[in-house]
């Protein structure tokens, strides 16, 4: 079920807070229950098959991590350690079949020249998410950094719906306590009016800024995993178009999960702040799928060794991490690939200022030349990368490289935005509007809380904003309807 949809916002929605808040009244546990069920027919509604796998695994990773939990500081077999590897093993391996086992019998056949077929492996949707979210739970319990030993508050955990299909990559300490607080089972017109607020401004990022870019890089793209060449404007603009839809499109997907806990009372952690305004490739992952980048520093780069054991472990550490973040958003050579560039450019951004050295790299950083300077080549390699995360094959990828530095047609003629009827000003149009709108529009977190903060102040206000979000919610649930058809968050597929 999609954030988007008519169904979700007009029916799920509304039933969902409804019986939270009317079972809260009586039983704190009726309505973890409530929001739990609801939960999984959100997870069901979109792939009925699977719902029994996400049931499955959650039961055995809490058994997993009671078992760890009882084994800590006891000299017992089998001992923590042994059921911690045990759980990780077991989430990985679902990972690995689901995700990974058509990728790697393809590859496979082509190297030996077999032709063993495995069928085409159906993968569930969301498995990446509550897999990653799932081991972080047992690690963190190894580390006897768990207290919670609730079932039920551990499902909801794991499914709770506002994150369960694209993040962000949860921590028990981040939601567990919250489930325990009586304070969320009370409805609060102030949280609920800001997380309207919040959750139209995703749905308006979603259905406008997003879909509405999204034709310049889907009549580019497809062409040319199609075996066409594109001319040099073409590229820039696929290139562009692509970059932008996809900020706006997991930048609305992270304010819709925000806002949508905020009517529920709970406290996602952010997971989007404005990185196309970062200034190096470190701080752009600092800004970008800042869960996921956390849980990857923190629980396989540390694992690795981080930096303690000298500067060349420290980069093959780097490079590792990037490499298996990229593998982690896809199977195909092409997600490798966007993470071994992504290894690079953090190697290289660590190394230049090892070599500058501390001083210096202050020094330089006050300087509004070697900003802007930075800025650039940070988005431009963060913009190359993005042609592997987009293209549906190498040889496409290799294509789009191959057009940035091509030539233009002598007749003015753009064939591959000609035959999908786009012209190129109206595409410049919208890559430069909405570049200017993602450099320089106020950042959404900072907006939300402004919003949470005033709608607090007085009761109009409250009324004003909560209508004025229902209206801007309800038009853009009619423009999404009106369409001939409905996108899906380009997370959703990984």
């Amino acid at each position: 079920m999609l954030f988007t949809t008519a169904q979700f916002v007009l029916l799920f929605l509304p039933l969902t807070l409804v019986g939270f808040f009317l079972a809260g009244r009586y039983s704190r546990t009726a309505a973890a229950a409530w929001l739990f069920f609801a939960s999984v027919v959100f997870y069901g509604y979109w792939m009925p098959a699977f719902t029994w796998l996400l049931l499955f695994s959650i039961g055995t990773n809490f058994f997993v991590g009671l078992r760890i939990a009882r084994g800590l500081g006891k000299a017992t077999w089998p001992g923590a350690k042994f059921w911690l590897v045990l759980g990780i093993v077991f989430n990985l391996s679902l990972l690995a079949y689901f995700k990974y086992a058509n990728f790697f019998v393809d590859n496979l056949n082509v190297a030996l020249g077999t032709e063993w077929n495995l069928g085409r492996v159906i993968l569930p949707i969301g498995i990446s998410f509550y897999s990653f979210t799932q081991i972080a739970f047992l690690v963190d319990t190894y580390r006897a950094k768990v207290h919670e030993a609730k079932l039920l508050h551990y499902g909801l955990f794991v499914t709770y719906f506002p994150h369960l299909i694209a993040g962000p990559v949860l921590h028990h300490a981040q939601m567990m306590p919250q489930f325990g607080n009586a304070a969320i089972y009370r409805f609060d017109g102030a949280n609920f009016a800001a997380g309207l607020a919040i959750f139209a401004l995703g749905l308006l990022k979603k259905v406008v800024l997003a879909d509405g870019v999204a034709p310049y890089a889907d009549a580019i793209f497809h062409p040319v995993d199609g075996g066409l060449s594109p001319y040099r404007l073409e590229a820039w603009m696929g290139m562009l178009a692509y970059t932008l839809q996809l900020y706006f499109d997991f930048s609305g997907y992270s304010d819709m999960a925000i806002g949508l806990s905020w009517m529920f009372n709970v406290r996602l952690p952010y997971n989007f702040d404005s990185p196309y305004r970062a200034s190096s490739i470190s701080d752009f992952w600092r800004r970008w799928h800042i869960s996921l980048s956390n849980f990857l520093r923190d629980y396989l780069y540390i694992a690795l060794g981080g930096n303690r054991y000298g500067s060349v472990r420290r980069y093959a550490n780097l490079a590792t991490t990037m490499v298996l973040g990229g593998l982690w958003h896809g199977a195909s050579w092409a997600f490798v690939i966007w993470g071994a560039l992504h290894g690079v450019y953090l190697m290289v951004n660590h190394l230049f200022r090892a070599v500058c050295g501390q001083a210096l790299c202050e020094r330089l950083g006050r300087s509004r030349a070697f900003s802007l300077l930075s800025w650039a080549l940070t988005m431009l390699a963060v913009m190359v990368a993005w042609i592997f995360f987009r293209a549906e094959t190498l040889p496409g990828a290799l294509r789009m490289l191959h057009g940035l530095i091509g030539s233009n047609p002598v007749d003015g003629v753009y064939p591959l935005l000609w035959n999908a009827g786009l012209q190129p000003l109206a595409g410049g149009l919208w890559c430069t509007a909405l570049a200017l709108l993602a450099f320089l529009a106020p950042n959404s977190n900072r907006v939300g809380e402004a919003i949470h903060q005033r709608v607090r102040q007085a009761a109009f206000i409250r009324g004003a904003v909560g209508s004025l979000a229902a209206a801007v919610v309800l038009l853009m649930v009619v423009v999404n309807a009106a369409r001939d058809s409905v996108s899906a968050f380009i997370y959703f597929n990984f």
